[in-house]
């Protein structure tokens, strides 16, 4: 595949999809305390909260670690396997975060390349792109689909790739640090929203060279990231 720069000058916005465009960090927090606590891992929910984001396995990892608790990769697996079943029966709490369909259907319009790329299985990710009404021609990458999930870089660069963009040209979109070190480490730039639950200064010190509250802080302030109003399929930005 041949890598272009994004479509009419645009830089190609690549979302991150709980807590960034659908309200569902709580949700996951209470499918995950629900999980190690049926391993016998209880754990407060704002530790549970800080690791939101991560790669599934690396999360367990990381909160094995508090517990002093050494897993095996089969008894990983089951954490991963019992919180997508409680996420699951949790989701019909989830919402759009305001702004967050609007936003999608303005790059839409306007003809921005962008695509999602979560840490979340296919399966749990299916719910929220429905509730948010993504098109077909709008790629969706999931944990299924890469070696390594964030902090690593490999799903904002399946997602650029996905895009036929150059990762250096597009602008991450996250609500976490993990989604904001993953940016870095990619080489693309990084925008934080509030909306899952990280403080301004930490999504800056990740990486974040802007901070919004929501999916509709982003869309009233597209102008400071290049993408300026008025300026549709048929017409280049100056």
């Amino acid at each position: 595949m041949s890598i272009a720069p994004a479509g009419r000058g645009y830089p190609a916005i690549l979302f991150d999809l709980d807590g960034t465009l659908v309200d569902s960090v709580y949700q996951h927090v209470l499918a995950w305390r629900e999980a190690l606590e049926s391993a016998g891992m209880p754990l407060a929910v704002w530790r549970i909260h800080r690791r939101i984001g991560m790669s599934g396995g690396l999360f367990v990892s990381a909160l094995a670690r508090e517990t002093g608790r050494n897993l095996s990769p089969d008894e990983v697996g089951r954490l991963q396997q019992t919180h997508a079943q409680a996420y699951l029966r949790y989701a019909n709490q989830v919402r759009p975060l305001p702004g967050a369909r609007d936003l999608l259907a303005r790059l839409a319009e306007q003809g921005v390349p962008h695509a999602i790329a979560t840490s979340g299985y296919r399966v749990a990710a299916g719910v929220a792109i429905e509730m948010l009404g993504v098109g077909p021609g709008v790629p969706v990458i999931t944990r299924d689909q890469v070696a390594h999930a964030k902090p690593d870089p490999d799903l904002f660069l399946a997602a650029a790739g996905a895009l036929g963009v150059s990762i250096e040209n597009s602008v991450v979109v996250g609500d976490s640090i993990w989604d904001l070190l993953a940016a870095r480490r990619a080489r693309a730039l990084g925008i934080g929203l509030l909306s899952g639950g990280y403080g301004a200064d930490e999504l800056q010190n990740a990486g974040a060279y802007r901070v919004y509250d929501d999916p509709a802080g982003l869309l009233a302030h597209l102008d400071e990231v290049g993408i300026r109003a008025g300026i549709g399929r048929n017409e280049s930005p100056r």
